[in-house]
């Protein structure tokens, strides 16, 4: 996989921002970060065992 350098990134912000404005971008930001997190406390519940029924979680 590439790495991104300086100019690269900048060059991806910048297109962020005339696409959606540079108002629109920190409510993106935060709604992906909201998303990730959610993600994140449910690959740790699943991970742990239920301690009420004494399983494991089913792998999907």
């Amino acid at each position: 996989m590439p790495r991104l350098g300086l100019w690269e990134i900048l060059i991806i912000a910048l297109v962020l921002m005339v696409f959606f404005g540079a108002n629109r971008i920190p409510d993106m930001m935060r709604g992906l970060a909201r998303g990730l997190r959610g993600f994140k406390e449910e690959l740790k519940a699943e991970d742990k065992p239920d301690a009420e029924a004494g399983e494991k979680p089913k792998a999907s």
